[in-house]
C-alpha cells in the first residue's frame, strides 16, 4: 500500500500546489476532552505510533512527524509491498514490519496512535480498524473512498473519542487563515461564487501523475516479488496485477483511486469550506471529456451549488458596513456556487485582472459583490487600496504534524479531525458521482439533488448506487 515516493515530481508538485493554494488551516478546534483509557499515551509521554501503507506519502507522513515533533516512537510499519516499503523499514529498524494491517492490529496492543498512508479505497477500512480498537487516527486525504463510508468514519471517531486528524497538509497554513480574516471582515463583499482548479490528472504528454480515461489492460505480468497482491485489493474487486496500478497510478482507476477530485479537492476545497462556512450542497452536476467504467476522464468541470447560510460571521470592522444581508453585525453567507476544473481546465479570466497576471495552473478564485480575490489577493486594485489592511486575530499553530501529536497528547481534536474532515469529504466525493459513465446521459438533462441527512440523491435514484460501494468477500466495513 503505497503513495508517490517522496523524492518524484509528483512530491514537488504537491507542494507548490499546497502553497499556492493554502489548503487547510488548523483554528477550528473541538472543545477539549478526556480521552479513555484506550485513547492514552505510553508513560514516556511519546506516542506509540504504528504506519499502515509507508510506501510513499506514508512514510513521509512518519518523516515529517519526526521532524515537527521528534523523539515519537514508531513501533510498526505495515505495507503490502515490502520492496516498494523498504526505505521506510529501513529508516525505522526497530519498528516490527507487517503486511496486514489486521494482523498488526491483533498482535501490537502498545499501539496508541496510527498514520493511513494507503491507496484510497483502503482508507476507511484501516481508520476503522483503529477507530474500534481505540486508537488515535491520522489519515491521508481523501478520508475515504466513497460518501457513505466518511460519514461511518466520522460517526466512528465520534464514538471513539480518541483525536482524528484527514492529510490536509496545509493545517497550520497562515495564508488560510488570511483568506478567511479578509473573507470575514467583507474584502469582496458577499461571496457569490468560488472556482477551484488543478492541473492533475497530467502535465504534458508524459502524464507525469496517473493515467486516466485508458481501458483495463489485457496484459496479466507475474505480481512483482515483495508485493502481496490479494492486500493490494483488499475490499476491491479481484482483478489481475498490471504495473499500470501499482505503484502510485492506483488513482485514476475508480476501483482505487478518487481522481483528481480525489486527491487534490479536499486540500484546495478545505480553506473555501472554512471561510464561507460551507456545509452539505444543495446540488452538484459535472461535464467531461470522455469517461468509462474503469477510470475517470481526462478532465472535467464539477458544480456545486450551496443554500445560503445567513449571517453566521461576526463582524470585526466597519468594512463590513454596507453589505446586502448584513444584520446583528454579521456577514451574510448568501447562496453559493462552486466550480471545480481539472485536468488543466480553468476559469474564465475576470474582468479587473491585469494583463500578463497568471492565472496559474492550480488556483483559487473568488468572485463577491465588491470584488474578486485570486488566491488572497483583492482585486480590482482600487478595492484592494480602499479595503486595507486586515488584522490577524485567529491563533496559529506550529504545524499540521506538530497539532495532531499534540492534540493526542492533550486529549483534544485538532484543526482537520474528522468530525471537520468527514463532511468535507463527503461533500468532495459527491463531485465524482456525476462523472460515472452510467448516468452521464442522463445528467445533461439536470442537475443531482442532494438530501444530506438522508444520504441520497433525490432526484435519480439510480445515482444513489455510487453514494457507496460493495466490497469483495471478506472484506466489511
Amino acid at each position: 500500500m503505497n503513495r508517490n515516493t517522496s523524492d518524484s515530481p509528483t512530491r514537488i508538485n504537491r507542494r507548490r500546489f499546497l502553497g499556492a493554494t493554502a489548503s487547510t488551516a488548523a483554528f477550528m478546534v473541538v472543545p477539549a476532552y478526556v480521552v479513555g483509557l484506550n485513547g492514552q499515551t505510553s508513560p514516556n509521554n511519546k506516542l506509540n505510533i504504528a504506519g499502515i501503507g509507508v510506501g510513499g506519502q506514508g512514510g513521509a507522513d512518519l518523516a515529517s512527524i519526526d521532524k515537527e515533533s521528534p523523539g515519537e516512537n514508531i513501533v510498526a510499519l505495515c505495507d503490502c509491498d515490502w520492496r516498494h516499503a523498504a526505505g521506510t523499514f529501513r529508516r525505522y529498524p526497530n519498528a516490527k514490519q507487517f503486511r496486514d494491517y489486521r494482523k498488526m492490529f491483533d498482535e501490537m496492543k502498545e499501539i496508541d496512535a496510527i498514520v493511513v498512508g494507503t491507496p484510497d479505497h483502503h482508507h476507511a477500512f484501516a481508520s476503522m480498524e483503529g477507530l474500534k480498537r481505540g486508537k488515535h487516527v491520522y489519515c491521508e486525504k481523501p478520508l475515504t473512498h466513497s460518501v457513505w463510508e466518511a460519514r461511518q468514519v466520522a460517526e466512528a471517531a465520534k464514538r471513539a473519542k480518541v483525536t482524528t486528524q484527514m492529510g490536509n497538509q496545509g493545517a497550520g497554513s497562515e495564508e488560510t487563515r488570511r483568506l478567511c480574516e479578509l473573507i470575514w471582515h467583507g474584502a469582496i463583499g458577499n461571496v457569490l461564487e468560488a472556482h477551484i482548479w488543478t492541473d492533475r490528472p497530467s502535465q504534458g504528454l508524459f502524464n507525469e501523475y496517473w493515467p486516466q480515461g485508458v481501458p483495463r489492460p489485457k496484459e496479466t505480468p507475474p505480481v512483482p516479488e515483495g508485493l502481496d497482491w490479494d492486500l493490494f485489493l483488499g475490499p476491491a474487486p479481484e482483478r489481475p496485477y498490471n504495473p499500470i496500478y501499482h505503484p502510485f497510478r492506483w488513482r485514476g482507476w475508480w476501483d482505487f483511486g478518487t481522481g483528481a477530485l480525489g486527491d487534490i479537492g479536499c486540500h484546495a476545497m478545505d480553506p473555501v469550506f472554512r471561510a464561507l462556512k460551507l456545509g452539505a450542497p444543495a446540488s452538484v452536476e459535472a461535464a467531461s471529456t470522455r469517461v468509462n467504467t474503469e477510470t475517470f476522464p481526462l478532465g472535467s468541470m464539477v458544480t456545486y451549488h450551496f443554500p445560503a447560510r445567513g449571517a453566521e460571521i461576526q463582524a470585526h470592522n466597519p468594512h463590513v458596513q454596507g453589505l446586502s444581508g448584513v444584520g446583528a453585525g454579521g456577514i451574510a453567507m448568501p447562496a453559493l456556487k462552486l466550480v471545480w476544473y481539472d485536468g488543466g481546465l480553468r476559469p474564465p479570466r475576470p474582468e479587473g485582472l491585469e494583463d500578463e497576471q497568471v492565472m496559474g495552473d492550480n488556483g483559487r478564485l473568488l468572485i463577491g459583490d465588491k470584488g474578486f480575490m485570486l488566491g488572497n489577493r483583492i482585486y480590482p486594485s482600487q478595492r484592494a487600496r480602499e479595503f486595507g489592511q486586515v488584522p490577524r486575530t485567529l491563533p496559529r499553530v506550529a504545524g499540521h504534524y506538530k497539532d495532531w501529536v499534540d492534540a493526542c497528547k492533550a486529549g483534544r481534536q485538532s484543526g482537520a479531525d474528522f468530525a471537520w474532515a468527514g463532511p468535507l469529504a463527503e461533500a468532495v466525493l459527491l463531485g465524482n458521482v456525476p462523472l460515472r459513465v452510467q448516468l452521464r446521459e442522463k445528467l445533461t438533462r439536470y442537475r443531482l439533488l442532494w438530501h444530506s441527512a438522508a444520504l441520497r440523491f433525490t432526484n435519480l435514484d439510480e445515482a444513489n448506487q455510487f453514494v457507496r460501494r460493495e466490497y469483495r468477500a471478506g472484506w466489511t466495513l
